[in-house]
């Protein structure tokens, strides 16, 4: 059965351990990926969940559920019926905010380690790389769906991708299976639908062989991307400072395209993806903007920045948390990170007991001398040395005894209040909320 080798040779090389959970929509591909996993599950003794997700967007889905336990527990799998609530808004299409919804869902049941299996097939990716060109995409739109990625705690893994839906068909047709056909996928107002029952059909009819060469162009930009990901994280090797900002000067002295791939390539590690027009704007905006100026420019409810030769991505944060009282030997949480405050016996950081302490931000006047320094010096002057942007100095946690300062945490402990190597006391444990990993304004 060559519909069965694909799904067993996908989950023996890229998922031979843990439990196993089938997004289970009730239509066809999902349908035929359940029971080709049960197949799986039985021979391998690997456990099995089926989840099926009810959007409630129309009255048709209301049975959908009730369908879904059935057809599940003909072939001995355990159902999960998880209802989600559809939010849109300005230029969010209701397809993303359903996709948006039903993968969130998803991933939140997803124990950590497990598979999700969803029934994503060749003619699938066909329009998803014709939607990506439809966009104007790059290479990371133009790969289109891989064939597994990190999901919440665990993956996702589409077994059938390289199976095309007639196949699908087929093999429904020879088990006897039954599934349910959503009446939406009729509506050609939504691209995808215009994209399945209009024009595929057409390219199909004229090049049989279309869905799958168009498929092996989406394994090659995948292998291109890969390439640039790569030489990307190599390029940024030395080129990001301790407060996360990107060197210009270093980025001037690249090629257009070496750049362009770097910069896109940190942007999206903070969770900002722009098209190549919104490139060219930050970089002309910020990079190119005076020397003395600290320019600011927002995109995407997300704000990018230039200071001191740098580049940083700021969003909205949570509003820092004060602490009157520090708990010892347990993590406290400041909003913009955690500190924890172990007795040791040797190799202490400092020596007061942390009832005598407690957590402050954005306090003006301080002076501090930090361990190996000679004298003190306005807090505001440290600030600069230490190459804090101004928007960042009112985040860090300021440990405070009574009205002096103590240490600011990730950066420098007091010199007045460090303890000797060897001295018992407290160690200090401070983990930062990573910068830009922030809500988005």
């Amino acid at each position: 059965m060559n519909e069965y080798h694909h799904v067993y040779q996908c989950l023996k090389d890229l998922y031979p351990n843990g439990p196993l959970y089938v997004g289970f929509s009730g239509g066809l591909d999902s349908t035929v990926l359940l029971a080709l996993a049960a197949r799986f599950a039985r021979e391998q003794g690997r456990e099995l969940t089926a989840l099926h997700v009810h959007h409630g967007l129309q009255a048709a889905a209301d049975a959908w559920p009730a369908h879904c336990r059935q057809v599940a527990a003909s072939l001995g799998v355990e159902c999960r019926v998880l209802t989600v609530t559809v939010a849109t808004g300005p230029r969010v299409s209701l397809e993303a905010a359903a996709r948006h919804a039903r993968y969130a869902a998803l991933a939140a049941e997803l124990p950590a380690g497990a598979a999700l299996l969803t029934g994503h097939h060749l003619d699938d990716q066909a329009e998803t790389l014709l939607l990506a060109l439809k966009r104007g995409a790059g290479i990371a739109g133009l790969a289109a769906m891989p064939e597994h990625k990190p999901l919440g705690r665990g993956v996702q893994l589409r077994p059938l991708l390289h199976l095309s839906r007639a196949e699908l068909e087929r093999f429904a047709a020879e088990q006897g299976l039954n599934w349910v056909e959503d009446p939406s996928n009729a509506d050609n107002r939504f691209d995808r639908n215009f994209l399945r029952n209009e024009i595929l059909p057409r390219l199909l009819t004229q090049w049989p062989a279309f869905a799958r060469t168009v498929s092996r162009s989406a394994a090659l930009c995948a292998e291109q991307l890969e390439l640039a990901q790569d030489l990307a994280r190599q390029d940024l090797i030395g080129l990001v400072n301790s407060a996360g900002g990107l060197s210009v000067t270093d980025l001037r002295s690249f090629t257009l395209a070496r750049r362009n791939n770097a910069l896109r390539h940190w942007l999206s590690e903070r969770g900002l993806h722009l098209s190549h027009s919104q490139l060219a704007v930050a970089w002309n905006e910020l990079a190119l903007a005076a020397e003395d100026a600290t320019p600011v420019l927002e995109i995407k409810g997300v704000k990018l920045r230039r200071y001191q030769g740098h580049l940083y991505v700021t969003a909205r944060e949570s509003e820092p948390m004060a602490l009157n009282t520090i708990k010892p030997g347990c993590w406290n949480e400041l909003a913009v990170g955690r500190l924890q405050l172990q007795p040791v016996t040797a190799g202490a950081d400092i020596t007061m007991a942390p009832e005598q302490l407690h957590i402050a931000f954005g306090i003006t006047g301080l002076r501090g001398q930090p361990v190996g320094r000679h004298g003190s010096r306005p807090l505001k002057k440290l600030w600069q040395e230490y190459g804090i942007p101004p928007w960042q100095r009112g985040r860090i946690p300021l440990l405070m005894h009574g009205e002096r300062l103590v240490a600011a945490l990730g950066l420098f402990i007091c010199e007045e209040y460090a303890a000797n190597p060897h001295q018992p006391g407290w160690k200090i444990e401070y983990s930062a909320e990573p910068e830009g990993t922030g809500s988005g304004e």
